[in-house]
């Protein structure tokens, strides 16, 4: 009789547990991942976002003088897809770790190969890709969750910024993207169709050669005589270069294809620029 009663139990209690319903709840420390398009790449970040929740930075979460993992659950990782500097020190294309040991008056923020440093005792110094002593600024209000993003982001350079209660770190990330793309226009032009145009704009935004932008202009105008933005961006190169009178006529005409076309954005860029000139 007791043998058949501890069976009924055992089977009563595998059946309770797989009939066990599970409850989803809202993670703690939840999970962020962000894309950042930069340069001709991007760069992935994924980190868990912990709250201060009344605690204490540099004691309580971050501890001063500790390995975090610049998060909280999982490793923090970044992922380059092309070529990127940090402090003078290239990194290739790939998935890597970040980590940081805060203090008061300084923090240093570390590239690493290794992708599992979830705690201060699983950091192996020996996989360091560089290290980055970063100065922290004292935020005029407090950021009550971990919060890291891609700032100031320009065509080669931008900072990730990590911020937590009143402290601000920035990371300058970079990329040499000029070499790659004064070989790409070289490639191109010797092609059909040639992108006169993105050669022409390249050369205007990065004050190169501004006769040759022109030129390109021209040539990207005959590929598209109505291009009103082909005829703007000439005139910009034409006001650089100081030929007042030559850009107001090609910035009329700019003005003239955008009000044909309705076009009203580029009718006040025009009206601008026209008037910038006098």
């Amino acid at each position: 009789m007791l043998k058949k009663l501890i069976a009924c139990s055992m089977i009563c209690l595998v059946l309770n547990t797989a009939g066990a319903q599970t409850i989803k709840t809202p993670a703690p420390s939840p999970t962020q991942t962000i894309k950042q398009d930069f340069g001709t790449g991007s760069i992935e970040l994924s980190y868990s976002r912990p709250g201060i929740k009344g605690r204490k930075l540099g004691t309580d979460i971050a501890p001063y003088g500790a390995v975090w993992r610049t998060g909280a659950n999982q490793a923090t990782t970044l992922t380059f897809s092309d070529t990127v500097s940090i402090a003078g020190t290239k990194i290739a294309p790939g998935k890597y770790g970040l980590v940081s040991i805060p203090n008061k008056d300084q923090w240093t923020l570390i590239v690493t190969k290794q992708l599992d440093v979830t705690a201060p005792n699983a950091y192996k110094e020996e996989n360091d890709v560089v290290r980055v002593i970063a100065k922290p600024v004292q935020l005029k209000d407090p950021v009550e969750t971990f919060t890291m993003q891609f700032a100031d982001v320009k065509p080669t350079t931008t900072d990730l910024q990590l911020m937590l209660d009143n402290v601000l770190v920035s990371l300058p990330i970079s990329m040499d993207i000029d070499t790659r793309i004064m070989a790409d226009i070289k490639r191109t032009m010797a092609a059909d169709p040639r992108p006169y145009f993105q050669a022409g704009m390249y050369y205007l935004d990065n004050n190169k050669d501004l006769n040759q932008a022109i030129t390109w202009f021209d040539k990207a105008i005959e590929q598209n005589p109505r291009g009103y933005f082909i005829y703007h961006q000439k005139a910009n190169a034409l006001a650089k270069l100081g030929r007042k009178d030559e850009a107001r006529t090609t910035a009329q005409k700019s003005m003239q294809l955008a009000k044909e076309q309705q076009v009203d954005e580029y009718v006040r860029l025009n009206e601008k620029l026209i008037a910038s000139l006098r």
